[in-house]
């Protein structure tokens, strides 16, 4: 990768109490980069097993080998496991009360070997099941993390 499209994204606490800044790393910058820019997700593959890792690591766990090679994944995928929060708490990512009820899914995008975690626009349990296709809806204004997804929509109701 040319220095000049390198770019690499800080997180920050902002105003909450345990202030903090890291690097995501090239490859978790590219990752979250693509996700503010593009509204498109990328994974990385394994040269040796061919395992696609979304986000992006620097090694395959089994093959212990390093990875580089960037490809693109789906924004659509399927729900593995999920639950319904029904209990308010400060959301740590944003030093605000998260709104209860809220979907959290486990999520498997084509293409990808592994899971993400994000919110799912359901809250009644019986309307999410283990299979249910989803699709990523971003946020309008985005800033480079995993909350620039707004949360994954269920296809099928």
């Amino acid at each position: 990768m040319s220095e000049e499209k390198k770019q690499l994204i800080t997180i920050e606490s902002g105003e909450a109490e345990q202030p903090f800044r890291w690097s995501a790393g090239t490859y978790g910058s590219r990752f979250l980069t693509e996700l503010r820019d593009h509204k498109r997700f990328v994974g990385i593959r394994c040269p040796k097993c061919g395992k696609v890792y979304v986000p992006p690591r620097r090694v395959c766990g089994p093959c212990f080998v390093e990875l580089t090679e960037l490809v693109p994944v789906s924004d659509q995928g399927e729900i593995i496991t999920y639950t319904v929060v029904s209990f308010g708490f400060v959301d740590p990512a944003t030093g605000k009360q998260k709104p209860v009820p809220y979907g959290y899914a486990v999520i498997k995008l084509d293409g990808a070997d592994t899971y993400l975690l994000h919110y799912v626009d359901e809250t009644d349990p019986a309307k999410i099941k283990v299979g249910a296709r989803v699709r990523a809806v971003f946020e309008e204004e985005r800033h480079g993390s995993m909350l620039d997804i707004k949360y994954f929509e269920l296809l099928e109701r």
